[in-house]
Protein backbone atom coordinates (compact mmCIF):
# COMPACT_ATOMS: atom_id res chain seq x y z
CA UNK A 1 0.00 0.00 0.00
CA UNK A 2 1.25 3.14 -0.93
CA UNK A 3 1.47 6.64 1.11
CA UNK A 4 0.94 9.79 -0.39
CA UNK A 5 2.49 12.65 1.59
CA UNK A 6 0.30 16.08 1.72
CA UNK A 7 2.00 19.32 1.19
CA UNK A 8 1.03 22.30 2.06
CA UNK A 9 1.37 24.98 0.43
CA UNK A 10 1.02 26.88 -3.37
CA UNK A 11 2.21 25.73 -6.57
CA UNK A 12 4.39 27.45 -9.21
CA UNK A 13 1.21 27.81 -11.49
CA UNK A 14 -0.95 29.10 -8.90
CA UNK A 15 0.96 31.56 -7.78
CA UNK A 16 1.96 32.90 -11.64
CA UNK A 17 -2.47 32.71 -11.59
CA UNK A 18 -2.70 34.44 -9.04
CA UNK A 19 -0.10 37.41 -9.48
CA UNK A 20 -2.28 37.65 -13.39
CA UNK A 21 -5.54 38.75 -11.62
CA UNK A 22 -3.34 40.93 -9.37
CA UNK A 23 -1.63 42.80 -11.98
CA UNK A 24 -4.69 43.16 -13.82
CA UNK A 25 -6.57 44.66 -11.16
CA UNK A 26 -3.87 46.85 -10.20
CA UNK A 27 -3.76 48.68 -13.91
CA UNK A 28 -7.56 48.79 -13.88
CA UNK A 29 -7.45 50.86 -10.16
CA UNK A 30 -4.24 52.80 -11.48
CA UNK A 31 -5.76 53.90 -14.77
CA UNK A 32 -8.94 54.73 -12.30
CA UNK A 33 -6.45 56.90 -10.62
CA UNK A 34 -5.16 58.59 -13.01
CA UNK A 35 -8.63 59.66 -14.65
CA UNK A 36 -9.98 60.84 -11.74
CA UNK A 37 -7.15 63.19 -11.26
CA UNK A 38 -7.44 64.16 -14.70
CA UNK A 39 -11.23 65.11 -14.25
CA UNK A 40 -10.43 66.77 -10.90
CA UNK A 41 -7.52 69.31 -12.47
CA UNK A 42 -10.16 69.79 -15.13
CA UNK A 43 -12.94 70.69 -12.95
CA UNK A 44 -10.24 73.51 -10.88
CA UNK A 45 -9.58 74.95 -14.20
CA UNK A 46 -13.30 75.17 -14.86
CA UNK A 47 -13.68 76.49 -11.48
CA UNK A 48 -11.37 78.93 -11.72
CA UNK A 49 -12.72 79.99 -15.24
CA UNK A 50 -16.21 80.87 -13.95
CA UNK A 51 -14.93 82.80 -10.24
CA UNK A 52 -13.31 84.71 -12.91
CA UNK A 53 -15.76 85.15 -15.09
CA UNK A 54 -18.38 86.37 -11.86
CA UNK A 55 -15.24 88.47 -10.88
CA UNK A 56 -15.57 90.19 -14.52
CA UNK A 57 -18.71 90.51 -14.57
CA UNK A 58 -19.27 92.42 -11.50
CA UNK A 59 -16.69 94.37 -12.60
CA UNK A 60 -18.67 95.55 -15.80
CA UNK A 61 -21.93 95.90 -13.46
CA UNK A 62 -20.28 98.33 -10.79
CA UNK A 63 -17.96 100.59 -13.57
CA UNK A 64 -19.59 99.66 -16.99
CA UNK A 65 -17.17 98.18 -19.94
CA UNK A 66 -13.71 98.70 -20.42
CA UNK A 67 -11.73 97.76 -22.91
CA UNK A 68 -13.01 94.36 -24.99
CA UNK A 69 -10.18 91.99 -24.14
CA UNK A 70 -7.48 91.39 -21.69
CA UNK A 71 -6.30 89.36 -18.85
CA UNK A 72 -6.30 88.58 -15.33
CA UNK A 73 -2.18 89.54 -14.45
CA UNK A 74 0.11 87.17 -13.44
CA UNK A 75 -1.55 85.44 -11.01
CA UNK A 76 -4.01 83.72 -13.77
CA UNK A 77 -1.57 84.24 -16.74
CA UNK A 78 -3.24 81.58 -19.14
CA UNK A 79 -6.65 82.98 -18.36
CA UNK A 80 -8.03 85.46 -20.93
CA UNK A 81 -11.21 87.27 -21.37
CA UNK A 82 -12.76 88.95 -24.07
CA UNK A 83 -16.29 90.80 -23.53
CA UNK A 84 -18.84 92.13 -26.81
CA UNK A 85 -21.51 94.31 -26.56
CA UNK A 86 -25.05 94.25 -28.46
CA UNK A 87 -28.46 96.14 -28.64
CA UNK A 88 -31.53 94.26 -27.99
CA UNK A 89 -34.68 95.14 -29.04
CA UNK A 90 -35.56 96.51 -25.87
CA UNK A 91 -34.21 100.70 -25.90
CA UNK A 92 -32.38 100.50 -22.22
CA UNK A 93 -31.35 96.73 -22.31
CA UNK A 94 -27.68 96.50 -23.68
CA UNK A 95 -26.23 92.48 -23.99
CA UNK A 96 -22.79 92.18 -22.49
CA UNK A 97 -21.39 88.77 -23.62
CA UNK A 98 -17.64 87.79 -21.49
CA UNK A 99 -15.53 85.13 -22.77
CA UNK A 100 -13.13 83.54 -20.42
CA UNK A 101 -10.87 81.23 -22.74
CA UNK A 102 -7.65 79.11 -20.97
CA UNK A 103 -5.76 76.53 -22.78
CA UNK A 104 -4.97 73.08 -21.30
CA UNK A 105 -2.60 71.15 -23.18
CA UNK A 106 -3.28 71.69 -26.95
CA UNK A 107 -6.38 72.53 -26.14
CA UNK A 108 -8.78 75.31 -25.72
CA UNK A 109 -11.08 75.54 -23.56
CA UNK A 110 -13.79 78.75 -22.58
CA UNK A 111 -16.72 79.97 -20.50
CA UNK A 112 -19.32 82.27 -22.06
CA UNK A 113 -21.14 84.45 -19.87
CA UNK A 114 -23.85 86.90 -20.78
CA UNK A 115 -25.64 89.59 -18.73
CA UNK A 116 -27.97 92.18 -19.58
CA UNK A 117 -27.14 95.68 -18.38
CA UNK A 118 -29.65 98.46 -18.06
CA UNK A 119 -28.20 101.64 -20.09
CA UNK A 120 -29.34 104.96 -19.64
CA UNK A 121 -30.64 107.27 -22.26
CA UNK A 122 -27.93 109.31 -21.80
CA UNK A 123 -24.70 106.95 -22.02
Amino acid sequence: MRQYSHHNGFTLLEVMVAMAILAIALVAVFRSQAQSISIANEARLATTASLLAQSKMAEIESMGVEGTYGDFGEDFSNYRWEISTSDTELKYLTKVELIITWEKGNFARERRVVLYKYAKENE
